[in-house]
């Protein structure tokens, strides 16, 4: 059996080397040689970090074996965006505008080009190299559905108010927490998901 290779992202932005399976695909440019399927040193070659379908018009890939995009995948939606990444305009067209939609409209103000989006969520993921960990903007018990909290160091995905915790083998949980220490969604992401943006979740979070 092979080895899995370094292209799967945890809640804190980081690609490791597990074998989880995920509903999303991504990318943040072309990171890896194709000649040994490892990963550059660099994290991203572009500040659109994009989520992507695993599945589009019948499109196969061969993971890692081109100078192309270097495919990631995310166990979910909420893992992604906690990553910093957003949907992809190209395959997930109807996600995208509803992400944009909700930013704009959390805000008051116009559709953003995808650019400034980028720029203003790169700031936030970021900060000297490393993911950003965001104060969090109100009590747990009122996150919306799909923010992602670190406490004692673990990741916690939200859901119906009860906080599930991220491990490369999935979801465990639910469980009821009283403090965290912040929030790796980014805030604008957030904002989005306040305003009515309903990021898709493990269907396991529904069986825990």
């Amino acid at each position: 059996m092979n080895a899995p290779l370094q292209n799967r992202v945890t809640p804190f932005g980081d690609i490791v080397a597990i074998s989880q399976k995920g509903l999303f695909t991504g990318n943040r440019g072309i990171i890896h040689n194709p000649a040994t399927k490892t990963l550059l040193n660099k994290r991203w070659s572009s500040k659109a970090w994009l989520v992507c379908t695993c599945e589009y018009k019948g499109r196969r890939r061969d993971v890692m074996a081109n100078r192309s995009w270097t495919e990631l995948f995310f166990l979910d939606e909420a893992v992604a965006l906690a990553a910093g990444h957003r949907p992809c305009f190209f395959c997930r067209r109807e996600a995208a505008k509803a992400f944009r939609a909700a930013w704009a409209g959390a805000r008051g103000q116009a559709e953003p080009p995808v650019a400034v989006m980028d720029a203003v969520l790169h700031s936030e993921r970021m900060a000297r190299g490393r993911k950003r960990i965001h104060a969090l903007p109100g009590p747990l018990r009122e996150l919306s559905d799909g923010t992602v909290i670190v406490a004692s160091g673990s990741a916690y995905t939200i859901s119906d108010g009860r906080a599930f915790r991220w491990t490369e083998n999935g979801y465990e949980g639910p469980q009821k927490l009283v403090h965290a220490e912040g929030m790796l969604t980014p805030p604008s992401t957030f904002l989005a998901l306040r305003a009515g943006y309903r990021a898709i979740l493990h269907p396991m979070i529904g069986t825990l």
